[in-house]
């Protein structure tokens, strides 16, 4: 039973009326008893909370950022009418404007809607419904909870979609599809036309030459059913923040642009998410479902405040692809844990896959790194200084060992690597 503020004030007034009217002790019981009495009637003839009935329809899936809503139907079988308060209780991270007020007269139902705003990713479970039912004086009222599970799987939000149709375009011209000068250059023979001036000499085909009036050059075309893994580092690198954001959110948005423009060119395209074991793995799927698929598969995952065993991250990618493919890891570069972890075994990757390491940068270091105006400024930038040396000095070993670096602020990494890629089936390296 939960008194509401109502009964203290006619309790107060109650009390002062009798005591100047009966100044004995006896009429302040008298006043106590009969608001007892109206408690008890209120409760009597409030609506049964436990009685009620409930089911759940509405958003199952939404994108980090978006509004979702989840409808609660409430169902009255009692044989009193049910009014009061309702609170469909979600986590805080769900964003959700959970207090309502009902009424719910006998036999029937209402339908009660929760409208959430997500602040982070993953599954967030409805927790408890509590109804607080008040009697026809508003003195009292009976409350109880009841289990209604939901579950609203937050997706990630795939800024990088916008750069899309303009990777598209260039993805077209390299093979062909567009109007251009000059064919995109790959490894793959499209077809024969006639020379004109700019084109590559070392493309004239002098067999057809001898049988036409003009000189013909062979053109070329980017390979397809070529295979991409995207692996993402969901070890204790991946748990910094940069920004409101951990770099593994700016690595999963980054692997969504590479992979939607990898299906879109004609690759086979593997997630593999990994610390010390498996926490997510997709494999090839069509252009159709390719994303959904992606995108299901990463809303779940958190960063893992472990070291990553890079010995079994390699074994695992060796283990999954067999054919030679394209092995993009989006990790980070510090130098610590790549000298313990991927050096060793760097080598037995390179050696059948054509790799590619992506890396979230902080911009904060860059711009710590400009500060001259005080002491700890330059400090700070001496620092800084270091830092940026070491991630040069890494990806220049890395260079080295044949895999390319793409090392960039989290809203220039998804373009970035996406450049990357069509520059490598342009080059005919995949």
């Amino acid at each position: 039973m939960a008194l509401t503020g109502r009964l203290g004030l006619l309790a107060l007034l109650g009390a002062l009326v009798v005591g100047l009217l009966f100044p004995s002790g006896a009429g302040v019981l008298g006043v106590v008893v009969v608001l007892i009495v109206l408690v008890v009637v209120d409760l009597v003839f409030a609506g049964s909370v436990r009685a009620l009935r409930f089911s759940r329809s509405g958003t199952t899936s939404v994108r980090l950022g978006e509004p979702a809503e989840v409808t609660l139907t409430v169902t009255n079988p009692g044989r009193r009418a049910v009014r009061g308060l309702l609170r469909d209780a979600w986590p805080p991270s769900a964003g959700a404007d959970d207090r309502h007020r009902i009424s719910v007269p006998s036999g029937e139902r209402r339908v009660v809607t929760t409208v959430m705003l997500p602040t982070r990713r993953g599954d967030r479970l409805a927790f408890r419904v509590t109804v607080r039912a008040t009697g026809p004086l508003g003195l009292a009222a009976r409350q109880g909870s009841h289990e209604v599970p939901w579950a609203v799987r937050v997706l990630p939000p795939f800024h990088s979609r916008k750069h899309l149709p303009s990777r598209l375009a260039r993805l077209q011209q390299l093979d062909g599809r567009s109007a251009v000068m000059i064919r995109g250059q790959g490894t793959e023979f499209d077809s024969l036309r006639e020379y004109v001036a700019g084109d590559d000499v070392r493309s004239i085909d002098w067999r057809a030459t001898a049988r036409a009036a003009d000189v013909m050059v062979r053109t070329w075309r980017p390979e397809r059913d070529r295979h991409v893994v995207l692996v993402l580092d969901t070890g204790r690198v991946s748990a910094g923040r940069v920004g409101d954001a951990p770099r593994l959110d700016a690595a999963m948005d980054a692997a969504l642009l590479l992979a939607a423009l990898a299906s879109r060119a004609g690759d086979r395209v593997d997630l593999l998410a990994y610390d010390r074991r498996v926490r997510a793995a997709v494999p090839g799927s069509s252009a159709t479902t390719l994303l959904p698929s992606l995108v299901n598969a990463m809303a779940p995952l958190e960063p893992s405040l472990m070291e990553t065993d890079s010995r079994g991250l390699v074994a695992e990618v060796l283990q999954r692809t067999r054919r030679r493919a394209l092995v993009v890891l989006l990790t980070g570069l510090d130098a610590a844990p790549l000298e313990e972890g991927l050096f060793p075994v760097l080598s037995s990757l390179t050696s059948r896959h054509q790799v590619i390491v992506a890396s979230v940068a902080d911009p904060r270091v860059a711009e710590m790194a400009r500060g001259r105006g005080d002491a700890e400024s330059v400090y700070d930038a001496a620092a800084a200084e270091r830092t940026l040396a070491e991630r040069a000095s890494v990806t220049a070993r890395l260079g080295r060992r044949g895999v390319d670096v793409v090392d960039a602020v989290p809203e220039d990494l998804p373009p970035a690597l996406a450049d990357r890629y069509l520059a490598l089936k342009a080059a005919g390296r995949l």
